[in-house]
């Protein structure tokens, strides 16, 4: 049993989104003639606040997120994107399962985190049991946890993202999810600053 702190990572950058969404949107103009070196940003910016939002679709990005099924749970809610995710029901846990610590693993007092960490011990030895006695992966994995780590790739179009960020950074969501797509947002305000200030 190991304890591990959730984390994400590119797949795919929406590198030249800014060109994208401005050979996109200038198409509805016809005015593709001004496209020049300097001029993505300032239309992509333009895009932005005039809520002219569908032309951000046309960009697009992939994240590996690495947290618990819990989290994984709530970012499937989000309808306009593709999901992959490791199956508990094909992948068999022979041993050293990883589990995701919680964001508030350093509020909780000792006796907090032991009792944590018996429990996901427990579900580990009932997992195992149950495998060595017979039942198929898809069965054992019924006494798994929330807290079990699993692995997602999620590719949605930037509008999608920004929409997930709105929603999953914001302090009235899950405090999990939340320390994980603050982190994944800077991320992409670094390679897409106009769209994810």
């Amino acid at each position: 049993m190991k304890i591990i702190k959730q984390s994400w990572k590119w797949i795919n950058k929406p590198n030249k989104a800014l060109e994208i969404i401005e050979m996109a949107g200038r198409t509805c103009y016809k005015s593709e003639d001004k496209i020049n070196s300097g001029s993505s940003k300032k239309f992509a910016n333009m895009i932005k606040k005039q809520g002219h939002e569908s032309v951000i679709e046309h960009a697009v990005a992939s994240i590996r997120f690495i947290t618990n099924r819990g989290v994984t749970h709530e970012l499937v809610r989000h309808r306009m994107a593709s999901y992959s995710q490791e199956s508990t029901r094909y992948v068999r846990y022979d041993g050293n399962m990883e589990f995701i610590k919680p964001v508030w693993w350093e509020k909780w007092s000792k006796d907090e985190q032991n009792t944590f960490k018996k429990s996901i011990q427990d579900s580990e030895q009932a997992y195992l049991s149950l495998l060595k006695s017979g039942s198929r992966p898809e069965q054992a994995r019924e006494v798994l946890p929330n807290s079990l780590k699993t692995e997602i790739v999620v590719t949605a179009n930037l509008r999608e993202w920004m929409h997930i960020f709105k929603l999953r950074c914001s302090k009235a969501s899950h405090p999990q999810i939340r320390d994980l797509m603050i982190d994944c947002k800077k991320g992409f305000n670094k390679v897409v600053p106009v769209l994810f200030e």
